[in-house]
């Protein structure tokens, strides 16, 4: 077949399943706003291509997200429609159309099957707008307006998408019924065989950090330090949970921007505004166990997993982030919040320890409690582990989905 990427950021959730199609002998192409001349990546022939230059215009608040996506969708489209002009004519595309590129592309090719990464559906009640009561300063009135316009894209999508494909169950069933039939529950896949556990492992970061297994370890991870991965409960538990533990080191990794949710004050970081509030109550002694390593490679991340006694996990009612998963795969005895999503693979004393979000008190209670009992922390790792093998494992399980996914929306295309 000949396979078209749309995804703003290439190959973002693609990275694995675009260079097993490409390894079968499909075409692959992908466009992307990420590079800035055509390249092949691993069978993929990847080709650029930019935003227009425009004028600042006066929008309504509301209308700004819509504004971005069409821009985008306009750019994609004009880049695809030179594509089609040079012969390439794709028997299926798969797009993640959370930014908009993919909205017009069946305008292009109106016979190619279009299959839809679903990441997210805003809805104006989601648990997750009004979850933390100290950042909802919004008139809920105003909000749901607000959502149901961010929404617009989505139902633009819904109309020709043929199929879709969500990650967790959670993420699938924010969809509205209208579209939530169409949707596989698969997730991406977790490679089992790279992160996995090491006894003998040491994380060496120069100047930042050197620890091993036989160092009391406490990890915790976000693509950015901010409130809707629990960053402020974190480092409010921050102080007490190192007069409990003297000996601990706390490794934090993350970057100084933001992901989700709203934005700091104008001049300051998330991380900074929670660090000021805590600093005072933590002696520099202790201090000094505090490690904040920024963003790292990936594979110091899984060294970082690996050398872990207990890792912390908090979120909103959000997308579930791969780190949980990848650290549960890493066999790390796991402290997560109790929301929606993370029940999706953390049963409390089972693959993990659950906590109330906002109580740092109990966070520091089961992360002591963790510490204090290696032979929990053995069960509860192993039990982690093994559920990342058995449901979500990249090659024996989530790869193998995928494809029958695909097969299946090239079965039922119209003759």
């Amino acid at each position: 077949m000949k396979i078209l990427f749309i995804h703003q950021n290439f190959p973002g959730q693609y990275k694995h399943l675009a260079p097993l199609l490409a390894s079968r002998g499909h075409q692959c192409v992908a466009l992307t706003l990420k590079v800035d001349k055509p390249a092949n990546w691993n069978g993929v022939r990847v080709l650029p291509y930019k935003l227009p230059k425009r004028d600042g215009q006066n929008l309504h608040p509301w209308l700004v997200d819509l504004d971005t996506k069409v821009t985008r969708g306009d750019a994609c489209y004009r880049a695809a429609r030179q594509l089609r002009e040079k012969g390439f004519q794709p028997d299926l595309i798969l797009a993640h159309p959370g930014w908009g590129e993919s909205m017009f592309l069946r305008d292009v090719w109106p016979k190619a099957r279009l299959a839809m990464y679903c990441e997210l559906y805003h809805l104006a009640d989601d648990a997750h707008l009004n979850f933390d009561p100290e950042f909802d300063t919004s008139d809920r009135g105003l909000q749901a307006l607000r959502i149901r316009l961010k929404n617009v894209n989505n139902h633009l999508h819904f109309p020709f998408a043929d199929a879709g494909i969500s990650p967790t169950r959670f993420q699938a069933d924010t969809f509205p019924a209208e579209f939530r039939d169409k949707i596989t529950v698969s997730h991406d896949g977790i490679d089992t065989l790279n992160a996995c556990p090491m006894a003998d492992v040491r994380l060496a970061i120069d100047g930042q950090v050197d620890v091993t297994r036989d160092d009391e370890v406490i990890t915790f991870v976000n693509r950015n330090l901010e409130p809707y991965r629990g960053y402020h409960i974190f480092m409010r538990a921050l102080p007490r949970l190192l007069r409990e533990r003297p000996n601990a080191k706390v490794l934090i990794v993350g970057g100084d921007e933001v992901s989700y949710g709203a934005a700091p004050p104008k001049g300051q970081t998330w991380k900074q505004i929670f660090l000021d509030e805590v600093r005072d109550q933590i002696p520099d002694a202790d201090f000094a166990r505090v490690h904040f390593l920024g963003r790292i490679p990936y594979d110091q991340f899984l060294r970082l997993l690996q050398v872990s006694r207990v890792h912390v996990y908090l979120t909103y009612p959000f997308v579930l982030s791969w780190s949980l998963m990848e650290a549960m795969s890493c066999g790390a005895a796991i402290v997560a919040s109790g929301t929606a999503p993370v029940r999706e693979v953390i049963r409390h004393d089972e693959t993990g320890r659950l906590v109330d979000f906002f109580d740092g008190d109990a966070l520091v209670d089961e992360v002591c409690a963790l510490l204090d009992d290696e032979a929990a922390r053995r069960r509860l790792g192993a039990a982690a582990r093994q559920m990342m093998r058995d449901k979500y494992d990249l090659h024996t399980i989530c790869l193998p989905r995928q494809l029958q996914w695909l097969s299946g929306i090239m079965d039922n295309a119209p003759v």
